[in-house]
């Protein structure tokens, strides 16, 4: 099953050097989720190749317009493209307003449903569920309120072993019971333990998107184990004072965040247009957390 995350921007609040703002899609079960919609990411999805017609749920962290910009364009878009299905928009309690404001000189409503689910940033909050998947809020440090976006794999059924449904002439209607733990009772009555007739599933998977914050270790617990932790590292620790009194982070501060929650991979975005080359800010991380990558536009990250 697949869990990946596309890199469609990764720059800070300028577009710089060919990078552009913050917009990511996650794939899950072939599902498509946009994390944050910085100017241009309809443009991006072309450029890459994500079917925005896919995309029926929207994350918004805040509202700096790097993270949001591009929202209304995209909105617009699929009016002119006659969208059918409900769009699913999660964001602070503003930004619907933003939207009502832009929508309302139409005239008319949108031929497609907007629904809207305000976010809070003070406490962790249940934003989506479906069977497979769950996505909850992770309050970040930023000048205004901020959340990041922890997408979340439920734990997956027992794998059944076929030789042992042979060997005891387990029925089909049996099965589902199984999966989910249980023994099973054979026709003489005797009492077969699971253990002897399932594998262990896969563990469930994680995605923590952490977008523009302060160095928190308020969000350690709530990230334990994350398999891939996007983080942003906006400078690098020569302006260790700049990115304090901006609420960013650096690079540095990223990696310790990524070392304490003990995350397996750590991708690193949302980079300063002090940079012309993002060499040194890998560097940095590296040295603190092996496991980092930068957050290249276009590239695909799997979630393993």
């Amino acid at each position: 099953m697949e869990f990946s995350v596309k890199i469609l921007g990764n720059s800070g609040a300028l577009p710089a050097f060919g990078r552009h703002p913050t917009a990511q899609v996650v794939n899950h079960d072939d599902r498509l989720f946009l994390v944050d919609c910085g100017e241009g990411t309809q443009m991006r999805c072309d450029d890459f190749k994500v079917k925005k017609g896919r995309i029926h749920h929207i994350f918004i962290s805040h509202l700096h317009g790097d993270h949001f910009f591009g929202l209304l364009g995209l909105i617009t878009s699929y009016q002119l493209l006659q969208r059918v299905h409900p769009l699913h928009i999660y964001g602070p309690p503003k930004l619907w307003d933003i939207i009502d404001l832009q929508l309302s000189p139409w005239g008319i409503p949108p031929c497609y449903e907007l629904v809207f689910h305000p976010t809070q940033a003070d406490a962790p909050m249940l934003l989506y569920e479906d069977a497979l998947l769950t996505v909850e809020t992770i309050p970040l440090n930023h000048k205004i309120a901020c959340t990041g976006f922890l997408f979340k794999e439920k734990p997956k059924e027992r794998n059944m072993r076929k030789d042992q449904i042979e060997k005891y002439g387990i029925h089909f209607t049996d099965i589902p019971a199984i999966k989910k733990g249980g023994d099973f009772k054979t026709s003489d009555g005797r009492i077969i333990p699971n253990r002897e007739l399932t594998l262990d599933p896969m563990p469930p998977r994680s995605y923590a998107f952490c977008s523009d914050t302060a160095y928190n270790e308020a969000m350690v617990e709530q990230l334990k184990g994350v398999n891939l932790l996007y983080h942003e590292a906006t400078f690098t620790q020569e302006f260790e004072e700049r990115a304090k009194k901006t609420f960013h982070s650096t690079a540095q501060q990223a990696a310790l965040m990524a070392q304490k929650v003990q995350a397996q991979r750590l991708l690193l975005g949302h980079f300063s247009a002090k940079y012309p080359v993002l060499d040194p800010i890998l560097k940095e991380a590296k040295v603190v957390f092996e496991r980092s990558s930068l957050a290249l536009e276009g590239e695909v990250f799997g979630v393993e």
